[in-house]
């Protein structure tokens, strides 16, 4: 297996469910840290257009909440669950995670890494922080949490990467 790609992590669904990110092999993917009462969470919903926008697509948007920034998610579980589908949710939210620090969640250790990943290295600085995955499992990019996910910039890089061949 590629050891560039998010295809080597597990994660595990907000019911507890593991399952392996080479799930979404040939797809591309949207990674965001979501958290339910910040000044970003009405991007939940901007992801739910974002996803409908391409919704006849090998695109998905995969979201792990988080509290590691001011303690703006203190749901757990079937809360989050239920808060998400209020939301109006249209794609997978997984458990709640940490995404910066020693103890991040290795998928993040993985973003923050520029030698584990090949590409880059970023670390959420805030909830709603996005890593663009290409059809390859490979990180391509990243958005701060100002940056809208209907945003220009986003759809059209990932318009750009749904017309990449494998």
């Amino acid at each position: 297996m590629d050891n560039n790609s998010i295809y080597k992590f597990d994660v595990q669904t907000l019911n507890g469910e593991e399952i392996s990110l080479s799930a979404y092999k040939n797809k591309v993917l949207l990674v965001v840290n979501t958290a339910s009462q910040c000044g970003f969470t009405p991007q939940l919903k901007d992801l739910v257009s974002l996803k409908n926008q391409f919704k006849e697509t090998d695109f998905e948007i995969l979201a792990f909440p988080s509290n590691d920034f001011g303690g703006q998610e203190p749901l757990e579980g079937a809360e989050i669950a239920t808060f998400c589908e209020n939301v109006g949710t249209n794609y997978p939210v997984f458990e709640k995670i940490r995404v910066r620090g020693p103890y991040a969640h290795p998928l993040y250790q993985f973003f923050a890494n520029k030698k584990d990943n090949g590409n880059l290295k970023s670390v959420p600085r805030w909830n709603f922080h996005k890593f663009l995955i290409d059809r390859t499992g490979h990180v391509t990019d990243f958005y701060y949490p100002f940056t809208k996910p209907t945003s220009s910039k986003i759809r059209k890089k990932i318009e750009r990467l749904l017309q990449a061949a494998l």
